[in-house]
């Protein structure tokens, strides 16, 4: 079975990237991050979040 977000492992996600990727409303992934288990994100110096594929893989793998 493959996973959603199946890809190059180094590519880099926005907030909306992948929530659309994995069918989750923003207003989830904001949740799930507030309880810490939302996938690792990096804060970019503007506060925009991002999610490497590799790290989205590994929070899906962990579920």
């Amino acid at each position: 079975m493959t996973k959603p977000g199946d890809g190059d492992q180094d590519e880099v996600l926005t907030v909306n990237e992948f929530c659309e990727t994995y069918k989750i409303a923003r207003s989830t992934f904001y949740d799930w991050k507030a309880k810490g288990r939302a996938p690792r994100t990096k804060k970019l110096p503007n506060g925009d979040l991002r999610i490497t594929r590799a790290d989205a893989s590994t929070w899906w793998d962990g579920l």
